[in-house]
Parts: C-alpha cells; sequence; structure tokens
C-alpha cells in the first residue's frame, strides 16, 4: 500500500498530504535474478529488497566469487557463473539488472529468447546513447516483456514529496501556482566507476541523468535544452563532460537551472568541504525547497522538503527517517512487480526513457555545438 507523510499545518480549508513512499505489491514472492555484483547492487538494491520482503533467488557475475560474496550476505540461495545460465533458470520471473551502460544491450539481447521471463528492471542509462537505449526499447516490447528502467532519484522522498505537491490540488487550485522557476544545485564528489575510462564522458549520462529526468518528472518535457561542460580537474582519464550547467526552457514560460558541479572545490586535495545538493521551485503562489542526503552517504541522511504558500503564509517541514541510498531502491523494483501484477505498464517505462535519452542527448550536442537545441530537432 502507498504511505502518506501529511503535514498537518494545514491549509486555511484543506490539508496538504505529500506522499513520499512507493506502493508495495500485493505478492512480494516473485522470484527475482540479479545480473551484476557491484555496489549499486551490492548495497542499493538488494538491502532495500530484503527490507521489503522481496525475493531474490538468483545472482551472476563476471566475476562469479564476487558474486558468492554477495549472495552469502543477502542469502540468495542460486549462484551462477554467466548471466547466460541465469537466465536460463525457469524459476525466475523477473531480471534486475546493473551492469556498465556498454554492455546493457548485450543482456537484454539475451533476456528475450527467455520466454519465462516477464519484467526487468534495467539500470540507467538505458545503454550508452538514445540509438542503444531504442533497441533495448524495441527488443522488450517484441518479446511481450515489460521493461522499467531504474531512474531511482524519482523515488527520493524529496523529489517524491515536491512531485506529490505539485500534483495537489486546493479549492481546485495547485498550492504553489504556476511553476516559474526550478533549480538543482550539486556540489558533490562521486565515486566514478573504472568502466567511464573506456566511454569518454563522466557526469551528464550518470549524475545530470537524474537531475534532468527529475524536471521531466516534475514538469514534463521541456521545449529546448542548452548546456556547458567543462572538465573536472580531479578526474585525470579524458573526459568531456566534467562540471556541467544546463537551462532547459519551457514554451510556457517556466525555466529550470541545473548545476552539477563534480569538483566542488578542493575538498579532496586539503580545503574544507563545502558539499550537498539543493534544490528549489518556485510558483507564483508559493516555494519549495529541499535537500539530498546522498552526498552524505553512508552516513543516513534524510532528504527534505520545507513548502510555503501565500494562503498559509509560514513554513511547513514535513520529515522522515528514510533516505535516497538504499531505501529509495525499492521504489523501481515495486513499480514494475506492480505493474506485472495490474497488467498496466510502469511510469518508468522505456518508451518515457526514451525521452529522457533523447534530453540527455541534447545536452551533449548542446555543449558541443555551443547553442540551445530544440528537443525532437534532427
Amino acid at each position: 500500500m502507498v504511505e502518506r507523510r501529511t503535514d498537518r499545518e494545514a491549509m486555511p480549508s484543506s490539508s496538504i498530504e505529500l506522499d513520499y513512499l512507493p506502493e508495495l505489491p500485493d505478492d512480494r514472492s516473485v522470484r527475482i535474478g540479479c545480473i551484476g555484483s557491484g555496489f549499486i547492487m551490492a548495497d542499493c538494491h538488494l538491502v532495500a529488497y530484503r527490507a521489503a520482503g522481496l525475493q531474490p533467488l538468483a545472482i551472476a557475475s563476471r566475476h562469479p566469487e564476487k558474486a558468492a560474496k554477495v549472495a552469502t550476505r543477502h542469502e540468495i540461495p542460486k549462484v551462477y557463473a554467466t548471466y547466460q545460465a541465469l537466465l536460463a533458470d525457469t524459476d525466475l520471473q523477473v531480471i534486475d539488472i546493473a551492469v556498465p551502460p556498454d554492455c546493457l544491450l548485450d543482456v537484454i539481447s539475451e533476456v528475450v529468447k527467455h520466454r519465462h521471463i516477464r519484467g526487468v528492471l534495467a539500470q540507467k542509462p538505458l545503454g550508452c546513447n538514445y540509438q542503444q537505449a531504442e533497441k533495448i526499447v524495441h527488443l522488450c516490447q517484441d518479446a511481450g516483456i515489460t521493461l522499467c528502467v531504474n531512474q531511482n532519484m524519482r523515488y527520493d522522498q524529496s523529489v517524491r514529496a515536491c512531485k506529490s505537491l505539485l500534483d495537489q490540488r486546493v479549492d481546485g487550485k495547485p498550492p504553489l501556482g504556476r511553476p516559474v522557476l526550478a533549480t538543482i544545485d550539486m556540489r558533490a564528489i562521486p565515486h566514478w566507476m573504472p568502466w567511464q575510462q573506456r566511454q569518454g564522458w563522466l557526469t551528464c549520462r550518470i549524475m545530470s541523468i537524474h537531475h534532468l529526468d527529475t524536471m521531466r518528472y516534475w514538469f514534463g518535457d521541456p521545449d529546448r535544452v542548452f548546456a556547458s561542460f567543462t572538465t573536472d580537474p580531479r578526474t585525470e582519464f579524458p573526459h568531456v563532460d566534467g562540471i556541467g550547467l544546463y537551462v532547459l526552457e519551457y514554451d510556457n514560460g517556466l525555466r529550470c537551472l541545473i548545476c552539477d558541479d563534480v569538483w566542488a572545490g578542493p575538498a579532496r586535495e586539503g580545503a574544507a568541504p563545502d558539499l550537498g545538493i539543493r534544490w528549489r521551485v518556485e510558483g507564483s503562489e508559493g516555494l519549495a525547497r529541499g535537500t539530498i542526503g546522498w552526498p552524505d552517504y553512508p552516513k543516513r541522511t534524510p532528504s527534505t522538503i520545507d513548502f510555503t504558500t501565500t494562503r498559509s503564509g509560514k513554513w511547513h517541514q514535513p520529515r522522515w527517517d528514510e533516505v535516497w541510498f538504499p531505501d529509495a531502491f525499492i521504489g523501481p523494483m515495486a513499480e514494475l512487480l506492480v505493474a506485472l501484477e495490474r497488467g498496466a505498464e510502469p511510469s518508468l517505462n522505456g518508451r518515457d526513457n526514451l525521452k529522457t535519452m533523447a534530453l540527455v542527448d541534447a545536452c551533449y550536442r548542446s555543449a558541443n555545438e555551443r547553442r540551445s537545441i530544440e528537443l525532437g530537432e534532427s
């Protein structure tokens, strides 16, 4: 069921209830096969699944000894030396894939050969570019497999609470009024993956994709985007997109600004750190602001939301104990399982994610050509 956290400091005529937790499936016995044994699988996916009572049955990795350790830690009964062997296991109904993006198309191409598989949760990004993502979507569609893409920031508690606030109506009107300006400002130092060195890209497809997708989640698809990149002084391997700046324009007048600063000053080189992620949504009738707790990981720092409106005249500050890493990772898998229960399509479906991938590709093109790009521009 959907759990709610309600801000009881009500508006004059009606309370605002912020839904920030995912809906869980009624049947939690669906057998899940896991491909990948890295950090995101071992410390996020599986931690969240076990906490929610889901049933990971098997795991495979290109490093079988690592997969065995993860299986022992999370009490997964079956370990396979290859993902091909795992996919042949007819006890499995859903496959959770967390592999590098340049391996994803090959894995999905094998998944769709097996008729017992009903659903796939694929890690973002959905391939290395839009073209690969489109092939993955078509492969799953042709095989009758429900595809869900793991854009897990949509399940960060403050991001979800903000979406709930934007969708609310008080006396038939949105509490914040018409959205005017939204910003996400990240000053953080991610841990880059070894496979990124062979890609030649750093931030946009890995971190900024979360923030670009969040703007789509909150406001729908922008009409055009301008992006500017500069290299990260700390990262030694060649890359085109270290620090990223983005402007998203909507024809209704809304503007969205994203600053993804993965340098964040010389904090690793001896200076005092000033790290964090802050977001803000300004409307014609109200304001919401929040923080994302992820940069403090592994410390459990919950994300936050504060909001005020012209009707209330004060700040409302609902709080919770859950965190993005790892708690929110139940969200995409739960969404997939609920969709399979109902014979419906998840909101994080492949066709929707193609729009996020197209936006990311447009950002690279914008930065390369030093101009704004109309979405849908050939």
